[in-house]
């Protein structure tokens, strides 16, 4: 099958489409994102102003265009901390879905954490034993630990490197104060929050699952992403002490010509790596690899998941034959380019929870039929 996933970040707005069945490796098949920063849209009450909705609105719309076009079966769509810690994120949320008909799911920081670490999970497997996954985004930054599928702590913290870089680093270059500052606030915000983690036994792998981990680990001599996703790319800590040193000198101009550094990012690169620097120092690691899979594809894979108690696909064919269902095949080639959208949901999974330490149920995200 073709499954959407539509992914409103602090940074871009992204869709990815792939192909894949139960118990295959999800591969994908199309992309169409765009830089929108929904931060940049808040007023001084904190809410997303009305440009930034209709922008937000309007890239909705092209992805649901897109994915219909490109006869995307099954769509997800959530949102994360730039709606999510909104003043006004329930409005936005409602306006989205009156005006495209998409139900945008919000997803908390821990859920974001653990869907991240499955994702992880699936990529390196059981024989990784204990994981440790870090995921720098633009407003959060997420931290799991577990031996099995979903993570035994999972949590959030506020270290995005985009809000780090609005709230603290206003200079271009930044000043030495402001860097020195911003370190010991990231010191401070992660120490007790580690604590937790030394708690629960020491991880066999660490992984960095973001765009920011990446850039980092290009910039320190790992392979370009040209080189496919099995390359081995690894980030030390020792590296990220030097290019910390030498990005702070650095204009967001000069930035531009280090490898694997785009427009969007290279103003927030410095707060990347100044989180990562700290995290690696706290956990007391020398190390991590970065691993291709983070949230859309633990997302993807536990839709996939899902499907194989719903009986809703043919199963591969070495498995075997099964009688389609040709009542849906019929109403989808009635369909006039949009199908009706009937809401079908991912099934609930526990979770825990930093606060309460007990399972709870995350709604995932809302998924519509797709047809062209």
């Amino acid at each position: 099958m073709r499954l959407g996933v539509l992914d409103i970040g602090s940074n871009t707005v992204h869709l990815l489409l792939v192909d894949a069945h139960p118990g295959a490796r999800p591969v994908a098949f199309a992309s169409h994102k765009r830089p929108l920063s929904l931060v940049q849209y808040l007023d001084g009450d904190g809410n997303i102003n009305d440009a930034g909705q209709t922008e937000l609105i309007e890239f909705v719309l092209e992805a649901w265009e897109f994915a219909a076009r490109h006869k995307a079966e099954d769509l997800l769509a959530f949102c994360t901390s730039a709606i999510r810690e909104a003043t006004n994120g329930a409005e936005v949320l409602a306006r989205v879905k009156h005006e495209t008909t998409v139900t945008l799911q919000e997803l908390t920081g821990s859920e974001e954490a653990s869907m991240t670490f499955f994702a992880v999970r699936r990529w390196y497997g059981w024989g990784a034993g204990p994981i440790l996954d870090l995921d720098i985004g633009g407003g959060s930054f997420e931290m799991a630990y577990g031996t099995d599928e979903l993570p035994e702590f999972a949590t959030s913290v506020p270290l995005g490197a985009s809000r780090l870089t609005r709230d603290w680093l206003h200079d271009d270059p930044p000043s030495a104060k402001s860097v020195k500052e911003l370190r010991r606030y990231i010191r401070s915000t992660l120490k007790p929050v580690v604590r937790n983690f030394h708690e629960l036994g020491r991880a066999n792998l660490v992984a960095g699952t973001s765009k920011t981990f990446r850039s980092l680990a290009r910039i320190a001599g790992a392979a370009p992403s040209a080189a496919g996703p099995y390359v081995k790319r690894e980030l030390h800590a020792a590296d990220l002490g030097l290019w910390a040193q030498r990005i702070s000198a650095m204009t967001v101009e000069d930035r531009l010509y280090l490898p694997g550094v785009s427009d969007a990012r290279a103003r927030q690169l410095l707060a990347g790596a100044l989180v990562a620097e700290a995290a690696l120092e706290l956990f007391e690691f020398p190390k991590m690899e970065i691993c291709p899979w983070a949230l859309r594809e633990g997302l993807i894979l536990r839709r996939l998941d899902q499907l194989v108690f719903e009986e809703a696909l043919d199963p591969a064919p070495h498995v075997g034959k099964r009688k389609k269902d040709k009542s849906k095949k019929k109403a989808a080639k009635e369909g006039n380019g949009h199908a009706d959208r009937q809401d079908l949901t991912v099934a609930e999974f526990p979770v825990t929870t930093p606060d309460s330490g007990l399972a709870a149920p995350i709604p995932a995200p809302v998924a519509g039929g797709l047809a062209s």
